[in-house]
């Protein structure tokens, strides 16, 4: 039996990045004995096993056969006679496909170490084509890194698009690669590369539609970058994403894209309700130096905000976002007074308005009344 460090902490200690997580292949052995050895196995699909005292993942060596479509389309052998090389030739790209034994020495049989020399993402082998999710893997490691794809690898990518491979992913994994990937330093390199092999078309149509109108999609990428710079939420960058959807196009409802592409990804409640709002709200917020106390107590009806101030000012940092494009000092007054006259309209005892008031039934238009006149006060 042999262990081996493998896949991504070899990658990022070549790097000079901080190592997280640990994976571990165990070479020569079979589940019997690790099982003898204290480990737990996890593994439904795939032949994991939990440290005793670690916790880490150890996978015995295997190889994988593609047996239908899409990422769950394969028949896994694993045997102690698979060796490390076959079980490294299985893995996606050259830089993942790298090894360390006990001693630190690192095993390069796909020429790992060069590629990360030359900031590339290439393929191991022709059998990449076999699984969908590995297109979004690679984007999401070019927002990581910031790497080229090399040519050849694109060309395949693009012809697993072509023979309809990518039309077989799951919205869940569609998701969860992409929310990775906003997470990333630069995630307009991830949109890059989907488009530029022709995946995005494929999964998030409602993106790819930016393009139309290139200004627009180059916009929407410059203000992505700009909320991984200032370490935004997810929510606050998946809204940013989508502020603009059909800006460019012809006119429909403004929310209607938005929610196509959030159900399409299935994306989380706090990141759909955020994205919807700043597509409705954008402008609005845009010309509030000019909104009187009507109009903004419409506004801070419609967002919920007396209510819910945090996700208001989520909403502010999504369109000052937007807005630095054109001016980083308006967009920081811009949240500023919305953020003032907000609390003048939350100071509003609404307990002690409903209380003086001999009508119930006149309540509300009261508390309004009052909200009304903080506002008016503060402006």
């Amino acid at each position: 039996m042999k262990i081996y460090k493998v896949g991504g902490a070899v990658r990022d200690r070549l790097l000079g990045l901080p190592v997280k997580d640990v994976d571990w292949v165990v070479v020569g052995a079979d589940a019997a004995q690790m099982e003898a050895q204290g480990f737990r196995p996890v593994g439904k699909d795939f032949p994991v096993f939990l440290h005793p005292r670690t916790q880490e993942e150890y996978a015995l060596a295997r190889t994988e056969r593609k047996s239908g479509r899409g990422y769950k389309g394969f028949t896994v052998f694993a045997d102690p006679s698979v060796t490390l090389a076959e079980d490294l030739a299985r893995r996606d790209l050259t830089i993942n496909a790298m090894a360390e034994d006990e001693q630190g020495n690192v095993i390069d049989p796909f020429g790992g170490r060069d590629d990360l020399r030359d900031r590339l993402l290439r393929h191991v082998s022709p059998a990449f084509a076999e699984d969908p999710v590995r297109i979004l893997r690679l984007a999401r490691f070019a927002a990581r890194f910031g790497f080229a794809v090399a040519p050849e690898t694109l060309a395949l990518m693009q012809g697993m698009v072509t023979d309809g491979e990518a039309d077989h992913l799951v919205a869940e994994r569609v998701w969860q690669e992409l929310a990775r990937g906003l997470m990333e330093a630069r995630p307009s390199a991830m949109f890059d590369v989907l488009r530029r092999c022709g995946a995005l078309a494929r999964v998030a149509p409602e993106l790819d539609a930016l393009w139309h109108a290139p200004e627009v999609g180059e916009r929407v990428m410059r203000v992505l970058d700009y909320t991984a710079a200032q370490e935004q939420s997810l929510a606050i960058r998946y809204a940013s994403l989508c502020a603009r959807l059909g800006d460019g196009e012809a006119a429909q409802g403004e929310t209607v894209l938005v929610e196509a592409l959030s159900k399409r990804l299935r994306a989380p409640s706090e990141c759909r309700d955020l994205a919807l709002m700043a597509r409705r709200e954008r402008q609005t917020i845009h010309h509030a130096p000019t909104l009187d106390a009507d109009a903004l107590l419409a506004l801070f009806g419609r967002t919920d905000a007396l209510r819910k101030p945090e996700r208001f000012a989520q909403l502010l940092d999504v369109c000052a976002a937007d807005l630095r494009a054109d001016d980083a000092t308006l967009a920081y007054l811009q949240a500023a007074h919305l953020l003032r006259l907000l609390d003048a309209a939350r100071g509003v005892d609404a307990g002690a308005v409903a209380k003086a008031c001999p009508d119930p039934s006149q309540i509300p238009a009261r508390v309004a009344q009052a909200r009304r006149a903080a506002i008016l006060a503060a402006l």
